[in-house]
Order: structure tokens, then sequence, then C-alpha cells
């Protein structure tokens, strides 16, 4: 990703792009979605797959588990904790990598 990456993009920008990365919502100028699983062991594999991701991208998501659920918060904290290109792309990453109907 290129330094343009780590420019905020408008509420405008981000809501356009809402509709490539399916059930993620944009609040609190953060990019969120919960992934549930059947069980715990799901669940951390799912995330194990994030932070290989993630630290490719050197990008770092917030996380948080409970139990079978995943929460998932993006945005970029070089950019003020602004949502940014890298966060879309990071979201769709995960969206690759995420099982269906989870």
């Amino acid at each position: 990703m290129t330094k343009t990456s780590r420019v905020p993009l408008t509420d405008t920008e981000v809501n356009a792009q809402l509709d490539q990365i399916p059930g993620w919502a944009y609040t609190g100028h953060k990019l969120i979605k919960t992934f549930k699983f059947s069980n715990f062991r799901e669940a951390l594999a799912f995330i194990v797959r994030i932070g290989f991701e993630a630290e490719g991208m050197d990008h770092h998501p917030e996380i948080k588990n409970v139990y079978n659920k995943v929460d998932l918060a993006l945005n970029t904290h070089d950019a003020g904790g602004r949502v940014t290109a890298l966060d879309i792309e990071l979201a769709r990453r995960i969206e690759k990598i995420s099982p269906a109907g989870s």
C-alpha cells in the first residue's frame, strides 16, 4: 500500500465503498463488523488468519473475542483514527477469508 492509502477518506467516500464489503458498517470513524462461529476454536482460527493478513499489510485491527463471536473495528491510527483506503482493503481481505454465513 502506498502513503496515499493512509489519507483519511471522507464519509461519502467510505459510504460508497460499503457495498463492496458486505455486512460492514461505518460508525464513529470506524468500519465495524461482528462475525459469529460455531465455537471458540473456529473464532480463534479466524483471528489467526486475520493476523497474517494484517501483519502482511502492516495494518492491525481492533479485535474483541468472546467465545464464538469476533468483533472487528478498522481505522488508521496514523490518519487520526479515521478510515482510509488501507482499512477498506483490509476489510476486503477479511471478507475473502471469512467462512460463509459467519
